[in-house]
């Protein structure tokens, strides 16, 4: 009678095994299947969402098909079940477990905004406040109020933001954005200003922001920012007005129409270097690490003037005779496009 017993008792338990084992292929099984979407798909995890919330939110989303086995995953994987918040992209053919661990990892979804160089802040702001991803704290603030959130110690807040493509997660506010780019400039700044040349007219890290603003703006040639450059750095020292035509258009605010008039160059304002001498009050644009490197590395040159060639690039003269016969030649060119 034992022995029967012994053997009923070896039996279930073969049998319990053998379902066992059954039941974790199949579970095993489903989690390895490839999701049912067939482009790019992205999901937003709520906080305190459940582990069969999650299955729930899946199958409602079209990207499984939800399964009752689904539920013992926690038995089979614990740490699948450690669901975090956050929106998270599926690609086609990922399986069920590459999903699940990246979003028990929180690993999100990096949406990215590139904050472009030689633009200015109002330009950024609007592309800030134009991203579906971000969270938006700063568009009933003013300038000098985004200027103290940020941590700027100076209400004027151009050219303070290191132009780069910064990544981010969904619902980041836009006021991170502008303090990592504002930490960057102040790192890359202050690297600059320790590597500067000896006895540049340049007296503080501000001052080599003002400079390299209007280095971004005047050209877009890489090779031509330190003799740009130069050609300002001369200017200071012999005490010569900058005559820079982007300070001008940036003094005109609202009021510039894409052309600059010879009463414009006339009419004086905080930023219009052909009626004032020195650097403008602030900067005039966000100017990149080769242009910050250039306002404290210039080239070493005699030239004092610069303009077009109608190339692409610019002419660079010594003295006021060469650089009329180099408008005139640029003027030569433009007549010949019409």
């Amino acid at each position: 009678m034992l022995k029967k017993l012994m053997l009923v008792v070896f039996i279930l338990g073969l049998l319990a095994a053998s379902a066992a084992g059954w039941g974790f292929f199949q579970l095993q099984s489903a989690i390895d299947k490839p999701v049912q979407i067939e482009q790019q798909t992205f999901i937003t995890v709520k906080s305190g969402t459940s582990f069969r919330g999650l299955l729930t939110q899946l199958s409602d989303e079209k990207i499984m098909i939800e399964s009752p086995l689904l539920r013992w995953v926690g038995y089979l994987e614990p740490s699948l079940t450690d669901i975090k918040a956050g929106t998270y992209a599926i690609e086609p053919q990922q399986t069920l477990h590459a999903v699940l661990t990246m979003i028990t990892e929180g690993k999100e979804y990096q949406y990215a905004i590139t904050l472009v160089d030689g633009e200015r802040f109002s330009e950024w702001r609007q592309l800030l406040q134009a991203d579906p991803h971000l969270t938006h704290i700063t568009d009933d603030m003013t300038q000098q109020q985004i200027s103290q959130a940020v941590g700027i110690d100076n209400d004027k807040i151009e050219g303070y933001f290191l132009p780069n493509t910064y990544h981010f997660t969904a619902g980041t506010s836009d006021i991170s954005i502008l303090k990592r780019a504002h930490a960057a400039m102040m790192k890359e700044l202050d690297i600059a200003w320790q590597q500067r040349q000896k006895n540049l007219p340049l007296k503080t890290p501000y001052q080599a922001l003002i400079m390299a603003s209007i280095i971004e703006k005047e050209t877009a040639v890489a090779s031509e920012r330190g003799l740009v450059a130069s050609v300002f750095m001369n200017r200071l020292r012999a005490n010569m007005p900058l005559q820079t035509d982007p300070t001008v258009i940036y003094g005109m605010g609202d009021k510039y129409d894409g052309n600059i008039t010879k009463k414009d160059l006339r009419t004086p304002t905080a930023y219009n270097t052909y009626t004032m001498r020195g650097l403008p009050p602030t900067p005039i644009a966000m100017p990149s690490k080769a242009s910050i490197m250039a306002a404290v590395d210039p080239d070493s040159s005699n030239y004092y003037y610069f303009v077009a060639d109608g190339k692409g690039g610019h002419t660079f003269s010594t003295t006021l005779v060469e650089h009329n016969r180099a408008v005139r030649a640029y003027l030569k060119i433009l007549r010949t496009q019409k």
